[in-house]
């Protein structure tokens, strides 16, 4: 079978090539793959920024936004054959550490968990893969054209999770949500806000496109003239930072209602260094009980409420989200990044 495949530490090795057929073992499904979503994980690993094969090899399968159709189950498998699916990304470290042996293996203490075409398994970009049966959500099948949007929206429902639960230290009831970024993750997180009820805000850098289109369609307002101005007109309860831009992160912080809670998701580069005046800004996090926090990944919980919210959500809307599909022989150009994309998948089928 085709599989993408990288070489983790060695930039330019990305290629598509022919790999052995998975054999699933007792008690795992083999899935036909259909789609995978390309994300930023994914060029980093490519340039050899990080990324780790499974023990015994060189090669690494990339490709952790998944969809495929299931092939052959196990006896007492909760999925059958044909059913849409997704596979889980983290698996639980092998001690476990308390988080893991709770399944919440998002919040793994001790670092030795492994993760799907990033750390230590084969990732979901090739004609078949293999996975525990527990470890995939089955999908509604009208979701085909934009499943593999499950993974980034499972990101986020983490999110609005994490950020609930620290609202209810005391009375939370918010009215107002900035989401600064208008990626995936950031558009995402918008369109669970509005499912909240929420009045959601988004922000970004472009005038026009596919991003704003996006936002309107939703019924949020769109602002592309900085987080300040952005902020005066919204003064949210939530930021959701979905940027990775360490300039907004801080800014968030400044910039919100107070009892505010600020979600970072991006991820921000090292090295890089900011000048900020921080007395003030700490003085007023502490005065107005203000929160911030960082939430990546998901267990299975926000995997299902990923699901659940893209059920719900218009098939129309979540399909602007997808602004370029590529066949599998073509992979390497889903990995360079063009002005309008949001989301590029490549097909497998």
């Amino acid at each position: 079978m085709r599989a993408m495949t990288v070489e983790p530490g060695r930039p330019g090795s990305f290629e598509v090539r022919e790999v052995p057929d998975p054999t699933p073992g007792e008690g795992d499904l083999l899935v036909r793959g259909v789609a995978i979503g390309i994300c930023g994980t994914d060029a980093e690993i490519v340039a050899g920024e990080y990324g780790d094969p499974p023990p015994g090899r060189d090669l690494l399968v990339l490709g952790h936004e998944s969809l495929g159709r299931v092939l052959r189950a196990p006896a007492g498998s909760r999925a059958e054959p044909g059913d849409l699916v997704v596979g889980v990304v983290r698996r639980p470290d092998p001690v476990p550490c308390p988080a893991c042996a709770h399944g919440e293996f998002d919040m793994c203490r001790n670092g030795r968990y492994t993760e799907h075409g990033i750390k230590g398994l084969d990732g979901f970009g090739s004609q078949a893969w293999c996975v525990p049966d527990g470890d995939v959500v089955v999908l509604d099948p009208a979701l085909q054209p934009v499943g593999m949007l499950v993974e980034p929206a499972s990101v986020v429902a983490k999110a609005w999770e994490q950020i609930q639960r620290i609202g209810e230290r005391a009375w939370f009831e918010p009215a107002s949500v900035l989401v600064t970024g208008a990626g995936p993750i950031g558009l995402l997180a918008a369109l669970l806000g509005v499912q909240r009820g929420l009045d959601v805000h988004v922000l970004d850098v472009v005038g026009r496109g596919p991003k704003p289109d996006a936002v309107a369609a939703l019924g949020a307002t769109y602002h592309h003239d900085g987080l300040e101005r952005a902020a005066e007109k919204v003064r949210p309860d939530v930021v959701i930072e979905a940027t990775g831009v360490s300039d907004l992160a801080f800014g968030a912080m400044a910039n919100t209602a107070a009892f505010g809670i600020v979600c970072l998701t991006g991820v921000y580069a090292a090295g890089r260094r900011i000048s900020v005046e921080a007395g003030s800004g700490y003085r007023e996090m502490v005065l107005e009980n203000d929160v911030l926090f960082g939430s990546v990944n998901a267990n299975h919980r926000h995997y299902r409420a990923a699901a659940d919210a893209l059920a719900a959500a218009d098939p129309a809307w979540l399909g602007r989200l997808i602004t370029r599909r590529v066949p599998l022989e073509d992979a390497a150009r889903a990995l360079r990044r063009e002005d309008d994309d949001i989301k590029v998948v490549v097909d497998l089928i």
